[in-house]
């Protein structure tokens, strides 16, 4: 595995990604350029953040349906997309949006390419967001839908082998809700064959390369970073933040099923997923890691021929998990 942050990270199954150099750039320049960040911490603000449209707009191979379940708070909206054909395992999805904005709908194309490309159900999370709902409301809601996934996997699906996928606040969210599952519901996650984690948060106190983070940061910069933590875990101070139960960096990380994670190397939560990539395999877990040059926070979903790339690069690491 090289570490140079000028070409990508060799997995240790010997893929490398091949970003679009010049894409990136690009992208990279009218964020510079263009982007506008209102107070998240204001009323005024999160509500012009949450009224923005973040799902990409690309047709879809596959219908979408919906499903109500009993959650801790109510009801919980659970959003599936299922493949023509067999089903090899059913994907939990948790969508991101700094555990303040974002709905499952965002995840559509995503995981109507893995439906497409590795034959695989997803169930996407509409868990509740802060600061109306803040920590741990979110990840027990996320335990909740797991739980209906499981029970329901091979009734629904036809399969009780299970996929586990989250991007940004829902890398954060899966990898919590994992830890409990192993913790509290064994018999669920021994069945999870795979999990993705795509530039996570998972030290709330604040990694160096977040701490490093300014006004200049693009996508996340240091306030932004810092109005979302105070949203979702408020009134906390960074000691507390440490807690297991919030930032998973900290927690007992043994038995736990083959994980990949992503990022991109000009992403503030980069060394998040440095140190999660590093605990994870230290424990004994098959981990991989690919970090993508010049990638931003988010920067699959903003640059069209490396978003692609990266979806492929996950879609065929499921498919050879879930063949090994």
């Amino acid at each position: 595995m090289t570490s140079a942050m000028t070409s990508a990270m060799t997995s240790s199954d010997g893929f490398v990604p091949n970003p679009d150099a010049a894409e990136l750039a690009a992208v990279n320049q009218q964020i510079a350029a263009s982007m506008q960040y209102p107070d998240i911490t204001s009323a005024e603000g999160l509500g012009a953040v949450r009224g923005m449209d973040y799902a990409l707009s690309r047709d879809l191979k596959h219908a979408v349906s919906e499903r109500t379940i009993p959650g801790p708070g109510g009801d919980l909206t659970l959003r599936i997309i299922r493949p023509e054909g067999p089903v090899k395992a059913v994907m939990i999805d948790v969508h991101g949006g700094g555990w303040c904005i974002g709905t499952p709908r965002e995840d559509d194309w995503i995981n109507d390419y893995y439906a497409e490309h590795s034959h695989v159900a997803s169930v996407s999370i509409d868990y509740r967001l802060a600061p109306e709902h803040p920590a741990p409301a979110p990840v027990d809601d996320c335990v909740a839908g797991a739980l209906w996934v499981a029970r329901n996997a091979v009734a629904e699906f036809g399969t009780d082998r299970l996929l586990l996928h989250g991007a940004s606040a829902g890398g954060h969210l899966a990898a919590l809700t994992l830890l409990r599952l192993r913790d509290e519901h064994p018999e669920v996650a021994g069945r999870i064959a795979a999990v993705s984690l795509v530039y996570g948060a998972y030290d709330i106190s604040g990694t160096p390369s977040r701490r490093l983070a300014d006004h200049t940061t693009l996508v996340l910069p240091d306030h932004w970073i810092r109005g979302f933590i105070d949203n979702a875990f408020p009134g906390l101070d960074g000691e507390q933040r440490r807690d297991p139960s919030l930032s998973p960096l900290f927690a007992r990380l043994d038995d736990l099923p083959p994980a990949l994670f992503t990022v991109g190397s000009l992403d503030p939560l980069l060394d998040d997923s440095l140190f999660m990539a590093a605990r994870w395999q230290a424990a004994g877990n098959h981990t991989d890691l690919d970090v993508w040059p010049d990638g931003v926070h988010g920067f699959n979903n903003m640059a069209p021929r490396t978003g692609h790339a990266v979806a492929a690069r996950i879609a065929s690491w499921f498919t050879a998990r879930l063949s090994a």
